[in-house]
């Protein structure tokens, strides 16, 4: 995948501090009666279970919130400004855009398909041809219909040559898609408009990511488009702060570093919200602060118990704790010739106490990742891969892999030492990983040597090649097959460095060669066996979002593939002053 997909863990870990876009039980303790309890026993953490606790108290909400009326508040980090879908290389930009643009199919809160400006969908009996139906009178938010030729309009231009944005429809692999941006093509002979509210696309082969490819935001062909010649789409960058969608809310401004303002939009299918103004706060300061005093209606906390009982502590807060789609991982350099044997990359793996790791942090907030999907993805299984730590295992597999014990316990191979260096952003997971993973390494004949800097120099000397091990998160993983395809040698991802082989490639494209989904949860199964066997990264942890939101306001259910977008046309402020 393309590193628009994947970001370091330290941005995961800002972002999960305002929205909680990166990203869907309930259980008890003695002397709190609401709070999920973590804690087993002594020496065991159970992770704990995804739940929705009401607020205690709601009259208790700050009278700034009250006072603010019809208008609802959410945290942010400042957007990059390019608020036109598909071209946009912030994700806090596709934060502004998913509140104006709705996608033809929507995901639910298991990772599935569902209708969204879509009503539905036709797929042909060979896997080839995709038949959309729109709704019924869709309409822009200026009032203009929305129609297939805007399906088509859109489509045509991320066929562009000129199109360099994150989303390569390449992939679907649309029949004459290819003539048109190679060739002198003027048109895609695959897209055929049948009527105002269908259309049909035709593939050249059965690609499951297709549907959600095909299926995804629309721009509006009168606006988007009015300037628009094959080869050039340059026009577009005055667009870009003016954008036009089909969403529940209408863009009415953004004041950088301050806010963006949006109001209800009267033109929306399923109706005008009930919310007169939605506002993303990008002020900078401390989201949990912003909360308490009433300045922001929703914020997303760093998962663990003390910032659940911060929240229960309010009394107005309702409280969601939910699983993020996202994992952590540390990724090896493939391309240094230590990692070129799978036993060392296993040794890593099993010399590394993990449990105690994400325990330590996370407070059971998150549990060890066994594979590279969450729980809550259909392609998860518990059957395959490890979590467990086991030193002595990681000892034979040095030893078998030619490191053998030298002066002073550290390893050594052909007259060179095993020492790696671990790159990490200062703060956050870090500080717990560091000192316990440097002794867990040290037990089995490896020096751990750690270098922290700030996120632009992690990026930086990764991309380089300059570290051995380093640590990241994906993002919110749509579909399992975001999470592994990085891991083909044909990926042009700039994290993932040198992996992958035949057999690799092979397993992989058979996780999207059938749109069955049953069949594809087997495919991924059959590559997990062999990732785990020969494993591309170090995985870590599965984590929680937990969310707050001030009791004044109804509908926020966010969960852990589209964050709280699909949620917004439920908001309604109530009256929390009444006893």
């Amino acid at each position: 995948m393309k590193l628009s997909k994947w970001t370091i863990f330290f941005t995961i870990l800002l972002f999960s501090l305002t929205v909680a876009a990166c990203s869907s039980g309930e259980t008890t303790t003695g002397d709190a009666k609401n709070s999920p309890d973590p804690e087993k026993d002594a020496n065991t953490t159970t992770v704990v279970e995804d739940t929705q606790i009401p607020a205690e108290d709601p009259s208790a909400s700050p009278a700034l919130a009250v006072n603010r009326g019809n208008m609802v508040v959410v945290g942010l980090q400042e957007p990059g400004g390019v608020f036109t879908p598909y071209f946009n290389s912030s994700g806090y930009d596709g934060n502004v855009q998913s509140v104006m643009f709705p996608p033809l199919v929507d995901i639910n809160e298991a990772g599935e398909p569902i209708p969204g400006l879509a009503e539905s969908w036709d797929v042909s009996d060979d896997g080839l041809t995709y038949t959309f139906h729109l709704r019924d009178d869709l309409k822009f938010d200026d009032g203009t219909p929305l129609t297939s030729e805007d399906v088509e309009f859109t489509l045509t231009l991320l066929h562009d040559p000129s199109y360099g944005g994150g989303t390569d429809i390449t992939e679907a692999k649309v029949v004459g898609g290819l003539d048109y941006k190679n060739g002198d093509a003027d048109s895609i002979s695959g897209i055929e408009v049948m009527d105002e509210q269908t259309i049909k696309i035709t593939t050249e082969e059965v690609n499951a990511r297709s549907l959600r490819l095909l299926g995804g935001q629309i721009l509006q062909k009168e606006y988007y488009g009015k300037d628009y010649k094959k080869g050039d789409l340059d026009y577009l960058n005055a667009l870009h702060l003016k954008p036009v969608g089909a969403g529940p809310f209408r863009f009415v401004d953004y004041l950088p570093g301050q806010e963006i303002r949006y109001e209800a939009n009267e033109y929306f299918y399923d109706g005008k919200p009930k919310v007169d103004q939605f506002i993303y706060k990008t002020t900078e300061g401390d989201s949990q602060q912003f909360f308490q005093t009433g300045e922001l209606d929703y914020s997303a906390l760093a998962a663990n118990q003390d910032n659940f009982e911060f929240l229960q502590a309010l009394g107005f807060a309702n409280i969601n704790v939910y699983t993020s789609s996202a994992y952590g991982y540390i990724t090896f350099n493939h391309e240094k010739e230590i990692f070129k044997d799978p036993k060392v990359r296993q040794a890593f793996i099993y010399g590394l106490d993990r449990q105690t790791i994400i325990d330590t942090y996370y407070q059971g907030y998150a549990q060890v990742a066994n594979v590279p999907v969450s729980p809550t993805s259909w392609a998860y299984t518990d059957e395959v891969g490890s979590t467990n730590y086991d030193p002595e295992k990681a000892k034979k597999l040095l030893e078998e892999a030619g490191w053998t014990e030298g002066e002073n316990g550290i390893r050594e191979k052909d007259g060179k030492k095993l020492v790696v260096y671990y790159f990490t952003s200062a703060g956050g997971l870090g500080d717990t990983f560091i000192p316990i993973a440097k002794e867990n390494y040290k037990e089995i004949g490896i020096d751990l040597q750690v270098e922290q800097m700030d996120f632009n120099a992690l990026l930086s000397r990764v991309e380089k090649g300059d570290h051995d091990l380093a640590s990241f998160s994906t993002t919110m993983l749509t579909d399992p097959y975001n999470g592994i395809d990085s891991f083909h040698t044909k990926t042009t991802d700039s994290i993932i460095k040198g992996y992958g082989n035949e057999k690799i490639d092979s397993l992989i494209d058979a996780t999207i060669a059938t749109n069955d989904q049953d069949e594809r949860a087997k495919a991924f199964h059959e590559l997990y066996k062999a990732l785990d066997e020969d494993p591309p990264v170090i995985l870590m942890s599965y984590t929680k979002v937990l969310s707050g939101t001030n009791a004044r306001v109804k509908g926020f259910e966010p969960n852990g593939y589209r964050g709280i977008a699909p949620s917004l046309k439920n908001l309604e402020v109530v009256d929390v002053q009444q006893k």
